[in-house]
């Protein structure tokens, strides 16, 4: 009987560069030393799924159909297993795994089994108004026992407008400036911050106020290559 070689997924657009920025990752991860050592990816990058966050706010629609329609369609051209590099869209994620009949890999899962590997016992959360909210990274934290720790109000603010200001094309040093005040936050009380919105790992990739960074799309790329290399 032949096995089914894995073929990864990807549900992107949310937004587009953080998608291309996976794509690199996974170009960077995976130990080729040709092209034909590189894995193949199937990739939908689909720009109108409704705003995660203003939806999980009743602010906005619901992403479930459009994340749906999404996965379908990688599924339907072959894809083994997918992946999200939207970490507000893990909320729906139930939802779409119900949808589909191939995996998910769930980054929220995969990030705090690294924060765990990495023996953080307390750390700060950097993500959208809707992830913070919905709790997804606190329970996944705190069933590690590690404790979160999240923004006040103005420097959550700060998180928001440096991810939209990413979202719109912004340079990323202005937009890293933007996100200063969440980093001093973060600094003064805690060692690790995970950069929970996939914007967030291009803006922390320099000076983070000497914070360890946990980098949502470079565990996401890690764990995609790891799964597209078994077969």
């Amino acid at each position: 009987m032949t096995v089914k070689k894995e073929l990864a997924g990807i549900v992107g657009g949310m937004g587009p560069l953080a998608t291309i920025e996976l794509m690199k990752l996974i170009m960077e991860e995976t130990p080729a030393t040709c092209d034909q050592e590189h894995i193949p990816l199937l990739v939908y990058s689909n720009p109108k799924v409704p705003d995660r966050t203003k939806a999980i706010l009743g602010d906005g629609p619901s992403p479930v159909k459009a994340l749906i329609e999404s996965s379908q369609l990688l599924e339907n051209a072959g894809a083994t297993f997918l992946a999200f590099p939207c970490n507000t869209a893990h909320y729906f994620l139930p939802q779409v795994e119900a949808a589909v009949s191939v995996p998910i890999i769930n980054m929220i899962e995969e990030t705090a089994a690294e924060v765990e590997q990495a023996g953080i016992s307390k750390i700060g959360i950097l993500a959208t108004d809707g992830t913070v909210k919905t709790g997804i990274y606190q329970k996944a934290l705190k069933a590690r026992g590690i404790e979160a720790e999240i923004p006040d109000e103005k420097s959550q603010l700060a998180v928001m407008e440096a991810i939209y200001a990413v979202k719109a094309g912004c340079d990323l040093k202005e937009a890293t400036q933007i996100l200063e005040p969440a980093l001093i936050y973060m600094s003064r009380r805690v060692d690790a911050v995970i950069a929970g919105c996939t914007e967030l790992p291009m803006l922390l990739r320099g000076f983070a106020y000497g914070l360890t960074v946990i980098d949502t799309l470079q565990v996401l790329a890690r764990r995609i290559v790891a799964r597209a290399l078994r077969s």
